[in-house]
């Protein structure tokens, strides 16, 4: 009997974390770039979209003239997303795949929801995001705990996302990224904004206590000294847009390999030398 692979998020804490944030209701400067950079993506649209799904608790108002209706819903502590199956031309997550356990199996879900040759639209972190702040709390705990813990989520990488999005059975994957890198007076000013975002630590195996004094000196110390200048702490968050569609029989299709009709030295103009 295979042994079950342990959640690497805890569905609680994430939650938690979304509704303590809701209850700040401060500046989510990163949510608001992602949704632009969502409705530009739709906006190049050129067909209209009838039935919208939105992963998440509240859409955002700029988002309702995309589709005619829209249904807001999220995955479950058991990651089901329970929206039935074909019933939508189109489903949007800004950031609501973040603490995902089975993001195969949730891309599944969504392919599944959709009609054939509908839409799907997401924004996750990228791979760099705060790397400045993993940097320095694995040197800060190495330094005064002789061990490090994770406070810092992994986050996915451009290149293995349009993988992924094949093996949940989309067609035409792309996958791209958008870098934003914001400075910061001090280390509490950025920890305020990923509460007021609802990205504080969610990951089930993080310990369960504060940092010690010596810990967040020796964190700010390494992380002013490593990623600042003239007084300011940079952070980089990068924002993966992914886009993939149901398939369907009228979608444009992949030429099978050595069916080409023209060279691509002719094309460049270069010579072609064989090896």
């Amino acid at each position: 009997m295979v042994a079950e692979r342990p959640n690497l998020f805890d569905f609680r804490t994430a939650h938690a974390a979304r509704m303590r944030a809701n209850r700040i209701a401060g500046d989510r400067f990163l949510d608001q770039a992602a949704i632009e950079g969502l409705t530009d993506r739709l906006a190049a649209v050129t067909r209209r979209f009838e039935h919208g799904l939105w992963i998440g608790e509240t859409l955002p108002r700029m988002m309702e003239p995309h589709a005619g209706q829209w249904k807001v819903a999220d995955f479950d502590e058991r990651e089901i997303l329970g929206a039935g199956e074909a019933q939508f031309d189109l489903v949007v997550s800004l950031y609501s795949l973040q603490s995902i356990n089975d993001l195969p199996g949730a891309l599944v879900q969504i392919r599944r929801a959709l009609k054939p040759d509908g839409l799907f639209l997401a924004t996750l972190f990228g791979g760099a995001t705060l790397s400045e702040l993993r940097q320095s709390f694995a040197f800060a705990e190495s330094e005064s705990l002789g061990g490090i813990s994770p406070h810092i989520a992994p986050f996915a990488d451009v290149r293995d996302m349009g993988a992924l999005l094949q093996r949940g059975g989309f067609a035409l994957p792309v996958a791209d990224v958008e870098r934003l890198r914001v400075r910061y007076s001090d280390l509490a000013s950025l920890v305020r904004d990923l509460r007021a975002h609802g990205q504080s630590n969610a990951l089930a195996a993080r310990r369960k206590f504060f940092l010690g004094r010596r810990t967040l000196e020796t964190l700010s110390a390494y992380y002013a000294a490593h990623h600042g200048s003239d007084g300011k702490l940079d952070a980089t968050f990068e924002t993966l847009y992914l886009t993939g569609w149901a398939p369907h029989p009228n979608q444009q299709q992949p030429l099978k390999p050595g069916s080409a009709k023209s060279r691509l030295s002719d094309a460049l103009g270069a010579v072609e030398r064989k090896l």
